[in-house]
């Protein structure tokens, strides 16, 4: 069987600006990025902000698993499948990090025949977005360390500087660094951070901003310090917002690429579901939602984070409606759910699937709470037998959700199309009666404890003495009402990554509390999840490679 690297090198791409016309978009409109990359420039995205939208479709996972869901390949898929059908669809998904590409988790292209391309360059430096998003990010680190040597005029308390450094790789040793060693003229010797590009402030108002102006905005609000009377210490505070948003001017930009297929594909924004909102930019899902009958667009990692952030911070803050959502199992992981080795999931075990379906069943009950019809869909493996199928689709439809069998990574869109049409009956059939999951108005500390209990399951919550002063804090400076963005792993609805299935008779542990007061949400630290993580023992890196033609072997 060809590896992912090897079936997208083999496709033949469409200039990007023949795909561009099946949406009539003229190369006026385009910023080109060579034969096969663009960007839509401010002038095209205003001209059709106003128009009526299409269908908002969110894709979203299980709990993630060695054994694989497959939601951007699914995601990518259905889009193609769409296109078969003859209906005018667009994807819309994240950029891939770095991090990851070269950690364990590998690229985020999508899979098999349901990719997007070029995927080389998706998954490697793409438009330059993330390196924009590190220098701004790393300028006001920059200025902030600056004012400071050169007198300090704010009053900045070195004891109390919340604004850390970044960079888009794993790199656990610049979690906790000191900076300012050497001569006087070296700077203030203090105790410094690196979080991930992903994880940074400025990729979620990158994500979150509508337009140049909002962007300018939201990076004045930016918390970079406290000062010594305790009061927020901002961007605009520095004069760091125009300089900033320069570097951003072009990364604002949503980017289009197109599938394997020849589907339009905007892929905008990458920031992290564990630890940030995991969802692509507002700008592209806005685009995608004027330009098309139907977006479809994923949220990451399983549907305890990724979609209740997609509902709760970007539908919240963006204004937007799903009208569906789809929801990606796959057999071999609700197995390994059940506590089936992995090594063992090529065989049939309907009692280890019976005991992981549960899983399945708690992020059924979670989308409902949402009032959004649910599509579940099965990844189809080769593995996977009929028996094992039949009970996960009389499962599916008990629970009063819709079914459909996807074999997209093997068939491209013609394994999508019965996805497709499920869809599309479940949009014609249920009409959507989208709600939130807590109002603006209810405390901080309730908000956390509602999605714990309600998504995630458990009992309560407890809050180290650290985050409760936090949490008071935050709502003594008026940050009271901003939505909360949980930071958890992402391998079990617990904060304990060993705990699958679906956990019961458990704790939250919240260590820690603070204000994205530009992206406009409360961060609350769960468990021991990091915002910067390390490299595995054998790294993903070990296995790229560049021949002397310049083809790269070994993403994948």
């Amino acid at each position: 069987m060809k590896t992912d690297i090897e079936i997208a090198q083999e496709a033949v791409m469409l200039p990007i600006t023949e795909i561009a016309k099946k949406l009539d978009i003229s190369v006026d409109d385009l910023e080109l990025y060579g034969k096969y990359k663009a960007k839509l420039n401010d002038k095209y995205l205003d001209s059709v902000k106003n128009n009526q939208k299409g269908k908002l479709i969110l894709v979203t996972a299980i709990n993630p698993t060695p054994a694989g869901e497959g939601k951007t390949t699914t995601s990518v898929g259905l889009g193609q499948a769409f296109g078969k059908l003859g209906k005018k669809a667009v994807i819309a998904l994240r950029e891939p990090s770095l991090g990851p590409c070269f950690g364990i988790k590998g690229g985020a292209a999508g899979g098999g025949y349901a990719q997007v391309v070029p995927m080389e360059d998706l998954n490697l430096h793409f438009t330059g977005d993330f390196h924009a998003i590190t220098s701004a990010n790393n300028l006001l680190a920059a200025l902030l360390d600056n004012h400071i040597q050169q007198g300090n005029e704010l009053r900045i308390d070195t004891r109390q500087i919340v604004w850390k450094r970044c960079l888009d790789m794993n790199d656990r040793v610049l979690r906790n660094i000191v900076v300012g060693l050497g001569a006087k003229g070296d700077g203030f010797t203090r105790e410094d951070h690196f979080v991930i590009t992903v994880a940074s402030e400025i990729m979620a108002i990158l994500c979150l901003a509508n337009d140049m102006n909002d962007l300018k905005d939201k990076l004045s609000k930016i918390i970079v310090a406290y000062d010594m009377d305790g009061n927020p210490v901002t961007a605009k505070d520095l004069n760091a917002v125009g300089s900033m948003a320069a570097l951003l001017k072009d990364a604002i930009l949503p980017n289009m690429i197109q599938t394997l297929e020849h589907t339009p594909a905007f892929v905008h924004g990458g920031p992290f579901a564990n630890i940030a909102h995991g969802c692509n930019s507002v700008r592209a899902t806005n685009a995608a939602l004027s330009i098309a009958d139907y977006c479809i667009t994923e949220a990451g990692f399983g549907a305890d984070l990724g979609a209740e952030k997609f509902f709760d911070i970007k539908c919240r803050l963006a204004g937007l409606k799903p009208d569906a959502v789809v929801l990606v199992a796959t057999i071999r992981a609700l197995k390994y759910n059940g506590g089936v080795a992995k090594q063992d999931l090529n065989s049939e075990n309907l009692d280890a699937l019976k005991k992981g379906i549960v899983n399945l069943e708690k992020h059924i009950e979670n989308l409902q709470k949402y009032g959004v019809p649910v599509v579940v869909t099965l990844n189809s493996f080769i593995t996977d037998t009929e028996d094992e199928i039949s009970y996960v689709r009389s499962f599916c439809e008990e629970r009063n959700c819709e079914f459909a069998l996807s074999t997209v990574w093997e068939k491209g869109g013609e394994g999508g199309i019965e996805l497709a049409q499920k869809v599309l009956e479940t949009l014609e059939k249920k009409e959507s009666h989208f709600k939130l999951l807590y109002p603006d108005e209810m405390p901080l500390k309730d908000k956390i404890e509602t999605v714990a209990k309600e998504i995630y399951g458990a009992d309560g919550v407890q809050f180290s003495p650290a985050a409760l002063k936090q949490l008071q804090k935050l709502t003594e400076l008026g940050f009271g009402n901003l939505p909360v963005c949980m930071a958890k792993t992402q391998y079990s609805l617990s904060d304990d990554p060993s705990k699958l299935g679906r956990p019961e008779n458990f704790e939250i542990s919240v260590r820690e509390v603070y204000v994205s007061a530009g992206a406009g949400f409360v961060v609350v630290l769960t468990g021991a999840v990091m915002t910067m993580p390390g490299l595995p023992k054998k790294p993903a890196a070990f296995g790229i490679d560049v021949n002397e033609d310049g083809v790269i072997t070994g993403l994948f």
